[in-house]
């Protein structure tokens, strides 16, 4: 961990609570219409929760609003892509399942800005270089997000997370947080090439 972002992170920390509690204040009327929306087009839950590593690895609960069906052999409903109907999918693509995140954020689960908290079984599947990530707090958004989302590789991805944690920075976070409003907007990177998000991460063979 470098010198100035041990120094950063206490600044940090504050503006993810400002902020973020501002935000979740200001976007609780477009919350509770997406809720009643997401009840109506994909029933209960309304709330998305999964458990996931956040900073050392720490176990918190990640909340979102709910993007995809129930898992349904009979009605055909399997993988991800059979799952995500048209209005997850619309979701997605506009970050607004991720309006409920904030509160991970206000809480000191989440940051608004870092590497994205993944799964819980990829633990034992990275390298150590790879594992780096969690020295730092997961965030909604950071730079691997504003490098190309879910259609850049694995490996690339990790390597994004590592060069944030290695270099940031109040400048680097604003930096992030702008271009994410851009790839937002023009609704970039949302699915890695021929999946409807992103392949299972299986591992680093050479690790």
């Amino acid at each position: 961990m470098n010198l100035s972002g041990r120094r950063y992170d206490p600044i940090k920390r504050a503006i993810d609570v400002l902020v973020g509690a501002a935000l979740l204040v200001l976007t609780l009327p477009i919350q509770a219409v997406l809720a009643l929306l997401v009840r109506r087009k994909l029933g209960r839950p309304v709330l998305f929760r999964q458990q996931r590593p956040g900073k050392d690895e720490k176990i918190f609960e990640l909340v979102k609003f709910r993007s995809m069906l129930d898992p349904d052999p009979s009605r055909g409903l399997v993988t991800d892509e059979q799952r995500l109907t048209p209005f997850g999918a619309l979701l997605r693509s506009t970050s607004l399942d991720e309006l409920p995140t904030l509160w991970n954020v206000v809480r000191g689960d989440m940051s608004l800005v870092g590497p994205r908290p993944l799964l819980v079984q990829y633990l034992d599947r990275y390298s150590q270089e790879q594992r780096r990530r969690h020295e730092v707090r997961p965030g909604i958004t950071g730079l691997a997000q504003v490098s190309g989302r879910n259609a850049i590789g694995w490996d690339a991805k990790f390597a994004k997370d590592v060069e944030y944690v290695d270099r940031r920075s109040l400048a680097l976070d604003a930096r992030i947080l702008i271009r994410t409003l851009g790839h937002v907007v023009r609704r970039q990177g949302i699915a890695a090439e021929g999946a409807a998000t992103m392949p299972e991460f299986r591992g680093n063979r050479n690790a």
